[in-house]
């Protein structure tokens, strides 16, 4: 199985953290996992309008933003892992 790319799209909102550490912990050694502060990452805003990121914090797999994320729930536990995090290569 290959990698799995993740990307959290973030700004240092107080519900950000949480969720950074949410998706470092279910991640594993098969996903590769990039943080994106929308605050300091000068591509962040360009890669989150391409994904069509309407809340922060957002994550996207593998170039799909999570279900979870879409939504408008926000990323949980099980949205993450039906989103495939957790089941990395």
């Amino acid at each position: 199985m290959a990698n799995r790319h993740v990307e959290v799209f973030t700004t240092g909102c107080p519900g950000c953290a949480p969720v950074v550490e949410l998706v470092e912990d279910m991640a594993g050694p098969g996903c590769e996992v990039a943080v994106r502060d929308l605050r300091s990452d000068a591509n962040a805003a360009d890669r989150a309008a391409e994904y069509g990121l309407a809340r922060i914090p957002a994550v996207v797999v593998d170039g799909e933003l999570a279900e979870c994320c879409r939504s408008g729930q926000g990323p949980t536990r099980e949205g993450l892992t039906a989103a495939g995090v957790g089941r990395c290569g």
